[in-house]
């Protein structure tokens, strides 16, 4: 078994139902393989048990529990459901949720996640205490335009617990062919009772980098958003900020909102072209006391001349906190939006002669000041919410709403025709009069039948106009402030 790549950017970091993120150089050395083709020990009991081969003592124990197994339980198990057991186990013991052993299958499935299109919800997840934890929603993804937020806890899908999985278990139960529906049920801090959140698998393109250009106060500002640091990132952000460039842009925002990280290199390379004076990009420590260490740098002597502002949220993590940082620390950026996730940590793979990998925390990475952001996040300069209907979920498929009726549901639905401009008159979950009129004035508006129920016409119609008034950019109140921070400073 080898670490994969020596004084290369390999792969790394979170897992997730899409893919795994952020990328660091590799351990020094490869480890000869400790198994046979079939996965029986290669080390004979003798040697074992007197400590007299390669193995250290400590094995002896678990060559005992081996033995002990083979010979005397009840049923017949294989060499290799045991040694994948006890690696599982070994892994499973470092509470670590970002170390994590793929058998062989899960490892492909893992891999191919990375560099091409995949079909599932388009969410990155995690284990935290044992359930599977959204990370972050892709944008523009099923998982996004469900309603799925960082945080939130899947405890099953389509009827089935995810309880007792590790999370490649779970992440399969939870992908699958375009076009099915993938029901979660899912806990959220805050809301009393789980919800139930319907997603329509897609294929998920990695199109990670997009931009446009906005005027505010005279001056032209490019918006470059990042989705995640995929291989081709940074060669997609430098073309596009040419282009901004040409435009004559006076002012720059990166938005990396809900992006859950990705291939250091892809910062590194995009960091260099925006830390002014070579300044540091990311610190990374190896080592339980961080005996050693690593700098990375830009390569970038002059300022841009024009300022920059970067916007974050709590689905931010891993490479987009280190851009963040670099840009906070060495370009005295400004940051914009909400507090981010708070991943400070570097995991590398590790490929076994059977091609089962496992990917194990090695470093933690610092903000060019020494900060270690790790479980604490990085704080906005201008802390900006969202309006509250960015925080509407989905309406339920499974009833109609009507007069009458009340409970989180309705309230849901008030908070949906707020953001539409239909003011139901309350939003404490009641369906009166006034929301009914709201409902039938969006029927109306939409060529619907005016019944002032929410049957799943209007659901649909409703759902789809609360994301196209979402993704106009003058109701992003966030997106308006970093315009805002960059088109009035001074040139």
């Amino acid at each position: 078994m080898k670490w994969k790549g020596r004084n290369v950017f390999a792969l790394v970091l979170v897992s997730m139902v899409a893919s795994s993120f952020l990328t660091m150089s590799m351990m020094k050395t490869s480890a000869n393989a400790n198994a046979n083709q079939n996965g029986a020990l290669t080390a004979s009991s003798s040697t074992m048990l007197s400590g007299k081969s390669e193995y250290p003592q400590e094995f002896k124990k678990l060559y005992e529990a081996f033995s002990a197994i083979k010979k005397d339980y009840i049923q017949n198990v294989t060499t290799d459901q045991l040694v994948e057991g006890a690696i599982g186990g070994m892994v499973g013991s470092l509470e670590d949720p970002y170390s994590d052993y793929m058998d062989p299958k899960s490892a492909e499935e893992f891999t191919s996640t990375l560099h091409s299109t995949f079909q599932g919800i388009g969410t990155e997840v995690t284990l935290q205490n044992g359930r599977v934890t959204v990370v972050s929603p892709f944008k523009d993804s099923p998982a996004e335009r469900a309603g799925l937020r960082p945080n939130d806890q899947i405890i099953s899908v389509n009827g089935e617990s995810l309880e007792g999985l590790d999370l490649h278990e779970a992440v399969t139960k939870i992908r699958g062919p375009k076009g099915t529906k993938a029901v979660l049920k899912v806990v959220r801090a805050g809301v009393a009772e789980p919800l139930n959140i319907v997603c329509v698998r897609d294929d998920i393109p990695i199109e990670t980098v997009n931009s446009q250009v906005i005027d505010k106060n005279g001056v032209k500002v490019g918006v470059i958003a990042i989705t995640q640091f995929s291989t081709d990132t940074a060669k997609h952000f430098k073309e596009q900020l040419a282009s901004l460039e040409k435009k004559g842009i006076g002012g720059l925002v990166i938005d990396v909102r809900g992006n859950p990280g990705g291939y250091l290199l892809a910062v590194k390379e995009i960091g260099e072209v925006l830390v002014p004076k070579k300044g540091l990009i990311v610190q990374i420590e190896y080592g339980a006391h961080g005996q050693q260490k690593e700098e990375y740098r830009s390569t970038t002597d002059a300022a841009k001349p024009y300022p920059i502002s970067l916007l974050i949220n709590g689905g931010s993590a891993s490479a987009s906190e280190i851009l963040a940082g670099a840009l906070r620390d060495s370009g005295n950026y400004k940051l914009v939006g909400e507090k981010s996730f708070g991943k400070g940590t570097v995991q590398s793979t590790m490929e076994m002669t059977d091609k089962s990998q496992l990917k194990l925390t090695i470093a933690k990475w610092l903000t060019p000041k020494g900060e270690w952001i790790h479980k604490k996040g990085i704080e906005p300069d201008y802390k900006v919410a969202q309006p509250a209907y960015f925080n509407a979920t989905q309406l339920p498929a499974d009833k109609d709403l009507a007069r009458d009726m009340a409970g989180n549901d309705v309230k849901n639905l008030q908070l949906i025709l707020t953001g539409l401009n239909l003011s139901p008159g309350r939003d404490d979950g009641y369906f009166d009069e006034k929301t009914e009129q709201s409902v039938k004035q969006f029927q109306t508006a939409h060529k619907l039948p005016v019944t002032g129920k929410v049957d799943a016409a209007t659901r649909t119609q409703l759902e789809d106009s609360l994301r196209e008034t979402m993704r106009k950019p003058e109701n992003d109140l966030q997106l308006q402030k970093a315009i805002e921070v960059v088109s009035k400073q001074p040139k």
